[in-house]
Parts: C-alpha cells; sequence; structure tokens
C-alpha cells in the first residue's frame, strides 16, 4: 500500500472526523462575492469573505459547482471537471480560496456532478463528431429511435426539468438527459468514465480539498436494457427497482470512491445527495462507501413539533445503523428559503405561488422569520452535521418577484413557462445597506435582488444583538462549546413541545405551539426570540444549561 497522499494545503488543525459534527455554509458562488464587477461572484470574492466566515462560527465551506460551464443549469452543467471558470477566475485563485479557509480552520467540499456533463464538454463534442458505435459515444447514453425511420424516442422517459429525456442528434440517434438537453448523461457502466472521475477526485484532493458533495449520486447506475421499462422517479418513493433511480449497482461506484478517498490522511469526506427513502438512504453513508448522505426530511417537514421530533428520531436511528453521523438541512439552492416557507399556510404549493410572485397567498414575515429562527436553532442542538445556505443567517426571504425575462433556470422554459424554478433562492446576497447590489460587487447583479435587501444585509445586522445574524454567531459559537456525542435524551414536554438533553446536561427547548408555556429551570445559553417572565413564547427555541 502506498503511503497517504499529501495534500497542497491542510487545515491548522487535522481530524479525520471533522465531518461528522461540522458546521458547513454552502456558497452559490455566482451569487456571494463579486470581486471584478462583472455583475458575477467568484472565487476571490469568496476568499474575501473567509474572515467573515470564520466570524460567523462555520467549520467547513460547500462550493456549488465554479468549473467551466455554459450555465445551462448554474454551473451544474460541467465542461472541464478540473478548472475553474475563467468568469469566476483561476486554479490558482482557488488555491488560493483553500489556503485562506485552511488558515482560519475552515474545511473546503466541493461539489462534483457525476450524473452528467455539460454538452460543452470536450467529450461529448467528441462524441457528436464520431459515430454511432464509437467509444467516443459509449461515455455517454447514446441509443436508436422507435418508430418507423427512428423519429420517436427510444422510451417515454421524462427530463427532471420537463419533457423527454431523449434529444436526438443529426445522425438519428438519441442521447439521454435526466435533466436539460445541454446535460447528457454519462454512462456509468463505461470503465472509463469511471476511471476518469477517480482521476477527479484525485485532482482536487492533491489540491487541499476535504470532501466531496456528490451530486444526484442515486442517479448514476441506470437499467438500460431492453424493453426499457417506465420509471418511477417522479412518484417517489423509490425502492431500488427503478431502471434510472436508486439502482444497487450504484454502490459498487462509490465503493471504489472510498478506496480514491482513503488514499489520503485524513481521508476526503463526501456526502451523497440522494433523494431515496430513508431505508436506502443509508447505504450510501456506509463508512465503506461515501460515508454521510444528506437528509432533507426537515427540509420537507411543516414547522410542526410531532413532524420534527419524528423526523430527527428516525434519521438518527438510521446514523446509528449506518455507522455514519446524521445531516440536517433546512434550505439550500433548490428551494424556497425556510424563512418564506414558514411564512406561508401549511400546505402552500410554493410553485405556484412563485408563478404569483410571492403575492398570494401573502407571506407573513414576522412570523416566518420567527419560526425560523427556532427552527435552526433547534436543528443546531442536534447531534450530527448542519448545512447552513449562505443568507439564511441574515434571514433572507425568497426573490419571489424576479421579472420572467431575467429568469436563468431551465426549468422556466423546460416547463413552458409553468415552473419559475429556483431563481429566487440563488439572488447575490447583500453585504451592505445600499449601493448598486448592496456590496455583492460594485455593479447590478447577474439576478435582480429585491428592493429591501438592504436591510437584511451583514452591515444592517452586524452589532444588533437582536438580528438573524446575531442570532447564528452566539448559536455556532455556543455550539462549539456544548457539542459533545451523536446521541440525545428525550425530555418530558408539554403538547406542541420538542425538548432533549444532550451530552453534560444541556437541553434544547422549542415551542411549536403560539402559546407560550413554562420555561424549564436553567442558564440561559442563547434562545431564539426575547424571554421574559418565566415562559418560552410560541415559535422559539431556547438553549438551557
Amino acid at each position: 500500500m502506498t503511503d497517504p497522499r499529501t495534500p497542497a494545503s491542510t487545515p491548522a488543525t487535522p481530524d479525520a472526523d471533522w465531518w461528522r459534527d461540522a458546521v458547513v455554509y454552502q456558497v452559490y458562488p455566482r451569487s456571494f462575492a463579486d470581486s471584478d464587477a462583472d455583475g458575477l461572484g467568484d472565487v476571490a470574492g469568496i476568499t474575501s469573505r473567509v474572515p467573515y466566515l470564520a466570524g460567523l462560527g462555520v467549520d467547513a465551506i460547500w462550493l456549488s459547482p465554479f468549473f467551466p460551464s455554459p450555465l445551462a443549469d448554474g454551473g451544474y452543467d460541467v465542461a472541464d471537471y478540473r478548472d475553474v471558470d475563467p468568469r469566476l477566475g483561476t486554479l490558482d485563485d482557488f488555491d488560493a480560496l483553500v489556503r485562506a479557509a485552511h488558515a482560519h480552520d475552515i474545511r473546503v467540499i466541493v461539489d462534483v456532478v457525476p450524473n452528467h456533463t455539460s454538452s460543452g464538454h470536450a467529450w461529448f463534442e467528441a462524441a457528436l463528431a464520431a459515430a454511432p458505435g464509437s467509444p467516443e459515444r459509449a461515455r455517454y447514453v447514446f441509443r436508436d429511435g422507435t418508430g418507423d425511420a427512428g423519429e420517436l424516442p427510444p422510451s417515454d422517459w421524462v427530463s427532471n426539468f420537463g419533457g423527454s429525456a431523449w434529444t436526438r442528434v443529426p445522425d438519428g440517434q438519441w442521447y439521454l438527459h435526466l435533466f436539460a438537453p445541454e446535460q447528457p448523461d454519462l454512462d456509468w457502466s463505461n470503465p472509463a468514465v469511471r476511471a476518469d472521475f477517480e482521476d477527479t477526485l484525485r485532482f482536487w484532493s492533491d489540491r487541499g480539498v476535504d470532501g466531496f458533495r456528490v451530486d444526484v449520486a442515486h442517479g448514476l447506475a441506470k437499467d438500460l436494457s431492453t424493453p426499457y421499462r417506465p420509471s418511477n422517479e417522479h412518484d417517489l418513493p423509490l425502492d431500488g427497482s427503478d431502471p434510472l433511480y436508486d439502482r444497487d449497482e450504484v454502490h459498487e461506484i462509490f465503493a471504489a470512491w472510498r478506496h480514491v478517498l482513503d488514499e489520503y490522511d485524513p481521508p476526503r469526506a463526501a456526502v451523497a445527495e440522494a433523494w431515496a427513502p430513508a431505508p436506502r438512504r443509508v447505504l450510501y453513508a456506509r463508512p465503506t462507501e461515501l460515508g454521510q448522505a444528506f437528509n432533507f426530511d426537515l427540509l420537507e417537514s411543516p414547522f410542526d413539533a410531532s413532524a420534527f421530533r419524528q423526523v430527527i428520531e428516525r434519521n438518527l436511528a438510521m446514523s446509528e445503523q449506518s455507522g455514519a453521523s446524521s445531516t440536517w438541512v433546512l434550505s439550500n439552492h433548490d428551494v424556497v428559503r425556510h424563512a418564506t416557507r414558514y411564512a406561508l399556510p401549511a400546505g402552500t404549493d410554493t410553485d405556484a405561488w412563485l408563478m404569483t410572485d410571492g403575492v398570494s397567498p401573502t407571506p407573513d414575515r414576522d412570523r416566518g422569520l420567527r419560526r425560523a429562527r427556532a427552527a435552526s436553532l433547534l436543528q443546531f442542538a442536534l447531534p450530527g452535521s448542519s448545512y447552513v445556505y449562505q443568507g439564511e443567517e441574515l434571514g433572507l426571504h425568497e426573490a419571489a418577484g424576479i421579472p420572467r425575462d431575467l429568469l436563468q433556470d431551465p426549468k422556466w422554459v423546460r416547463s413552458g413557462h409553468t415552473v419559475k424554478g429556483r431563481d429566487g433562492c440563488r439572488v447575490p446576497i447583500p453585504w451592505t445597506e445600499s449601493g448598486p447590489s448592496f456590496g455583492f460587487g460594485d455593479v447590478a447583479p447577474f439576478l435582480p435582488q429585491p428592493a429591501d435587501f438592504g436591510a437584511c444585509s451583514v452591515s444592517a445586522e452586524d452589532g444588533d444583538p437582536t438580528s438573524t445574524l446575531s442570532l447564528y454567531r452566539a448559536a455556532l459559537a455556543a455550539r462549539r462549546r456544548l457539542q459533545s456525542g451523536e446521541s440525545l435524551t428525550w425530555l418530558e414536554a408539554p403538547a406542541g413541545v420538542v425538548a432533549f438533553a444532550r451530552h453534560d446536561g444541556w437541553h434544547s427547548v422549542t415551542n411549536f405551539g403560539t402559546d407560550p408555556v413554562p420555561l424549564p429551570a436553567g442558564h440561559v445559553e442563547v434562545a431564539s426570540g426575547p424571554l421574559s417572565d418565566g415562559v418560552l413564547p410560541g415559535e422559539t427555541t431556547v438553549w438551557l444549561s
């Protein structure tokens, strides 16, 4: 066995298990900070904000794709997996970011997108230039069509962005794309594909990257035997028998990845984005595979005590079963921000709500923020790792009113202009109270920001002890001081209240109701809202020791 590889940059404090209870801050690079006044966030902009992230108290940053891309899907259409998009910087800029993060003892996680490439990737361009049956086409899923002259797609599979999952090329063959036509699916039964991605993992690990987030991890292995069977992906839950998703064969791929990740000291971490039912999601999180899998159950839950407790109990049990730690997520780049979700009536169809430009039903912003603060503080008290999406520490709401002619999400076009998509949570975040982009950069950004964003900016909230930014800073500092172990003990609580104790006796109490309840005895470490008269107000969380 060879000696473990030594990366170009390492964190200040070596720790092989850092990922088990880390607070990970998701950066959507194009919307974080613009250093060169082109309206687009970039790598140097992220580096300039590392001190802010250190002051916030995060343990790691997860970078959504920053690779060269035509941007048909916000960078998730990758044209080169081993470079930086020139609009976002250079590899030298990336190396500087890793060094800056490591100097503050912050780990770096990068997004890898293995299910598909961009149609602008050199491999796909070679495939189009080559003949059917060629090695170049064998890296992707090219098939002959049906009908009298092959004029119909090979199957009735539907893209996640709407329309057929097949697109025809000039010579008559069709290629598979589970997402946009500009995102052709790779064929992971091809050894050349597997070997190349393992080299990509090494490329970034050698540059000091500490871990990987694996996009659409459940989609790599596909049953392409004929006759093609229908896919039920749009009618979850999956059970491992679907021809396109969550197939047993995918675990062979990730077992090979684990061998690569273990070449490093400490081993590189990985977390799967696997939209699979809970019992099967644990397979991706096994120590012999990626080691962790995203748990989106809280993100999909209503603000309800029973729902939250059930999710927590189920996922802690699964974590113990897999040997991993759980992950907790309330917002990310694919969903309406939780401060807005909690502001809407229960059961609101957020896609339909976005089509009204966020007008109907009218969100109760004060209530949404109050609930969001309570839910976030509860999340930070849980065993395992917590993921924070950029801007949620400011209490940002969804930018629901983006003009239709400025929308960029492919869902808008592919749905026939019936689904606005995810641009509203990807709007550049505000750093200052005024300016052409509220401190994001020196010019207007690539997506327009709401006029009231300045009131939620870093400069507006910095130093205000009642602000959401101050709450996050206090919570993460207390979490770092108190967090220990990977279990909790449920405590007796009134109806509508979730209460549990952690190691060394500190505990978290969340009142999901609207009426106040008695505040348990103890020293208040941090609270999501004001406390008075010995009661815990509704929609409020408190930590006590």
